[in-house]
């Protein structure tokens, strides 16, 4: 009886290691992408996904939609994920606290050594587009005021409203730097979701908008882009970022999103994001039919 017991134990063990063994192999040939809390990056989640799994043999496992900058750069940190996309202004400015460079390489390069230095993280090569943070209102109603910059619309903040997401209005490269830089005093803030601000926009809800330049939803919605006179606004270039760690155990990941680099142009990234925020699309389906129609996959 007790050999029985014995020889039983021993099955019962092995087949918990062999399990076990299997489901770290599994693991450690699956990496974790994840993404911020709107469109476009919800798109770029897949698209990077699609191209990983297309030119490598790891498994990709998807966490879109975490919320804003803050909580996806500290799961990066944290080791919770291995891969998202960021953007050059957004990490020196947000996230290292730098000043801002306007230059886009140079940018670019001082994101990329101080991640590197700071972070264990590698920046990839840039997708192409820049998108950088703007204000925007209705054109109709820019162009009975006769706006055409910030500086224009700062004799005209008394009387305006602007909704803003509630990350643009704690970044320091968002409301409280611009305000200061511009003398903007609007009558009334209004702290909104981002998928909301577009449309109180449109709806005459709020006057002034924080958007993205990529947005398709601002030629659809006919609302101005006000042009940054004193540019204060940084490059917002978008790159994936790495973990080292990751990379090095897998750098064929590298080869495959490097594949990006320089495809996806302003005009492109706000197509594709039109297609999820006003047709409906699923951005999965997005990212892989403009990969397959680009040759990539």
């Amino acid at each position: 009886m007790k050999k029985l017991i014995t020889i039983v134990t021993i099955l019962v063990l092995s087949v918990t290691l062999v399990g076990c063994s299997v489901f770290n192999g599994n693991k450690s040939n699956t990496i974790i992408i994840g993404g911020k809390n709107f469109s476009e990056q919800d798109i770029l989640v897949y698209m990077m996904k699609e191209l990983i799994e297309a030119k490598t043999e790891l498994k990709v496992e998807v966490k879109p939609f975490l919320g804003g900058t803050n909580v996806v750069a500290q799961a990066l940190e944290r080791g919770d994920l291995d891969l998202y996309a960021e953007y050059t202004g957004t990490a020196l400015m947000n996230i290292l606290g730098q000043p801002m460079v306007t230059d886009p390489d140079e940018a670019y390069s001082k994101v990329k050594a101080a991640y590197q230095e700071k972070k264990h993280a590698v920046w990839l090569k840039p997708f192409g587009f820049n998108n950088t943070y703007t204000l925007t209102m209705r054109a109709d109603q820019a162009a009975q005021l006769g706006i055409e910059s910030i500086s224009d619309l700062s004799k005209f903040t008394p009387q305006l409203l602007l909704g803003a997401t509630h990350e643009f209005l704690e970044r320091p490269d968002g409301y409280k730097g611009i305000a200061s830089v511009y003398d903007l005093n609007f009558v009334g803030v209004s702290a909104m979701d981002p998928g909301l601000t577009y449309g109180a926009c449109r709806d005459g809800k709020v006057d002034v908008i924080d958007a993205f330049a990529t947005d398709g939803r601002i030629p659809a919605f006919n609302l101005k882009v006000l042009i940054d006179d004193k540019r204060f606004f940084p490059p917002y270039y978008a790159a994936p970022v790495i973990r080292e760690a990751t990379l090095q155990k897998h750098p064929e990941i590298a080869d495959a999103l490097n594949l990006l680099s320089g495809k996806l142009t302003d005009k492109a990234m706000s197509e594709l994001n039109a297609k999820v925020d006003l047709e409906k699309k699923d951005p999965k389906v997005v990212a892989k039919e403009w990969l397959l129609a680009e040759g990539l996959i």
